[in-house]
C-alpha cells in the first residue's frame, strides 16, 4: 500500500499517462516556473525578516531602558 491506498504501480501509470499528455518538455517547463515562484516566495519572506519590521522589534520611540533600575 502506498499513499492512501495506491500502489507504486497505480503511481507510475499514472505518471505515465501524465507523460504521454503533456511530453517531458512540458512538465519541466512547469516544474521550472514552479521553482522559480518558490525560490521568490522565499527570497521576499528572507527580505521582510530581515528588514527590521517585525514583531519583534519596537517602534523606535516605544524602546523600553532596561538600565534604568526600577523605583
Amino acid at each position: 500500500m502506498g499513499l492512501g491506498g495506491i500502489s507504486i504501480w497505480q503511481l507510475l501509470i499514472i505518471f505515465a499517462i501524465v507523460v504521454m499528455l503533456f511530453g517531458t518538455s512540458r512538465i519541466r517547463n512547469i516544474g521550472t516556473d514552479l521553482g522559480s515562484a518558490i525560490r521568490g516566495f522565499r527570497d521576499s519572506m528572507s527580505k521582510d525578516e530581515s528588514s527590521g519590521d517585525g514583531v519583534a522589534n519596537p517602534p523606535p520611540g516605544k524602546e523600553q531602558d532596561s538600565d534604568k533600575p526600577a523605583g
